[in-house]
């Protein structure tokens, strides 16, 4: 755990006890104990791999499949067929083959909800930080939370990887510069800044090292904590940039054979991510728009959702051999996989057979991490555009997942002097811990 004064933290639980205490007098040992919440839950996993879908996946046409429509006729439902899965009752799109039999690790949630519809930044943000956009405090991603309370698995890694474009929504926020993310394009090319150009030669970056620690002689006086996060950002920095680490963004290292298995460029960034996480990284976002095979990504209006099978099929692929590659290392229960999004779509097909925007309910996916999966959570109704049951608040979404690596959902972190909840007051998903 992240031991950083900075950091510190103090549960839900014990905040509302002292309220209570304050507003109604001193509490008996025996009716304190009545008042305090449910147990803690904890789950075992120790890394989170978090498959972010930009655009806005559709659950219609994906992890909550309805009654076939037809855009030319204008009948809402479903743009692809249905199959059965590894579970009983559960079926997927029929472009998900290769994850329909391994859905017995799988748990579709299907009832994400937020208030954010039509606005694809604000969405972005809510799925990442898990809540609104406020002028007043500068949120941190779920993968700084995990970050700062987490720490790296080991000392020669850092704690959070993003392979995609940097943006605020994945940052630190108020946690600082120490919770931030270390981040890479291109997976053939590693993160840009720690390979040494070839000019540097080792007497010259001796020296740089040398004056970097006498400036570091004075931390000691530092008081500004931004200050001191930036020095110890510089020091990780200069740990990692050695050839130990590096090592894990050779995946020619790999056999042919499993990168094959993988598939492209999207299927190369879930391999690395199974390198990064063996090599202690705590929390890794890959990010899967950066293609556009059908040229809109997941944002399928009008003519954009005619390939939409595409992405669906490359989902699938880099998914499910991640998955299986994962499973024969004997790392799947100690790796949750995330996949989420900013939104679901609207079983109706807009006037050039697309779909437009949905928060008010639609699917993310929860795989491995050692949870008790059941293949899909919740309910929605027949075109899946209203929930019928179990609906989950995006904060119970993180929550769910702070729970399953053994973070307390219940804590609260600091802004300065301002008391921030993890995960906005969130409650886990009970049933994927039973």
């Amino acid at each position: 755990m992240n031991s950083d004064p900075s950091s510190l933290c103090f549960s839900r639980r014990q905040s509302l006890a002292a309220i209570g205490a304050a507003a109604g007098g001193l509490l008996l040992p025996s009716a304190a104990a009545a008042s305090s919440a449910s147990p803690l839950i904890q789950g075992k996993a120790e890394h989170v791999i978090s498959i972010w879908l930009g655009g806005g996946m559709g659950q219609i046409d994906t992890f909550d499949p309805k009654r076939r429509g037809d855009p030319a006729a204008k009948k809402a439902g479903s743009y692809y067929a249905a199959v059965d899965t590894a579970v009983p009752g559960v079926q997927v799109c029929e472009h998900l083959q290769q994850l329909a039999p391994l859905m017995d690790h799988v748990t579709a949630v299907r009832t994400v909800n937020h208030e954010v519809i039509d606005e694809h930044a604000a969405a972005t943000n809510r799925m990442h930080t898990g809540r609104a956009v406020t002028g007043t405090v500068l949120y941190p991603s779920l993968g700084s939370i995990v970050a700062n309370q987490r720490g790296a698995a080991s000392d020669g890694a850092p704690p959070y990887v993003l392979i995609g474009y940097p943006n605020v929504t994945r940052g630190p926020g108020f946690l600082g510069a120490n919770s931030g993310y270390l981040y890479l394009t291109d997976t053939s090319q590693g993160p840009a800044g720690l390979s040494r150009p070839p000019e540097i030669t080792d007497q010259r970056q001796s020296r740089r090292e040398r004056f970097l620690a006498n400036i570091g002689d004075d931390a000691a006086a530092i008081t500004d904590r931004r200050v001191r996060d930036y020095q110890d950002a510089i020091k990780q920095s200069l740990k990692l940039s050695g050839p130990d680490f590096n090592r894990a963004f050779q995946l020619t290292q790999e056999p042919d054979a499993l990168r094959n298995r993988y598939g492209g460029e999207f299927g190369q960034r879930c391999l690395l991510s199974r390198r990064l996480i063996e090599r202690g990284v705590r929390f890794i976002e890959v990010s899967h728009n950066l293609n556009f095979l059908n040229g809109a990504g997941w944002d399928v209006h009008n003519e954009g959702i005619l390939n939409q099978h595409e992405l669906i099929r490359e989902m699938d692929t880099a998914v499910s051999a991640l998955m299986i590659d994962l499973q024969e290392k004997r790392l799947l229960d100690k790796t949750l996989i995330v996949i989420t999004t900013e939104f679901g779509r609207p079983p109706e097909f807009d006037s050039a057979g697309g779909r437009g925007h949905q928060g008010r309910a639609f699917s993310c996916v929860l795989a491995g991490g050692g949870l008790s999966h059941c293949g899909a959570y919740g309910e929605t109704d027949e075109l899946s555009k209203t929930i019928v049951a179990d609906p989950v608040s995006v904060p119970d979404f993180f929550a769910t997942i702070c729970a399953a690596v053994g973070i307390d959902y219940g804590k609260y972190l600091y802004d300065g002097d301002r008391p921030v909840p993890v995960t906005d007051n969130g409650n886990p998903i009970a049933k994927l811990f039973a």
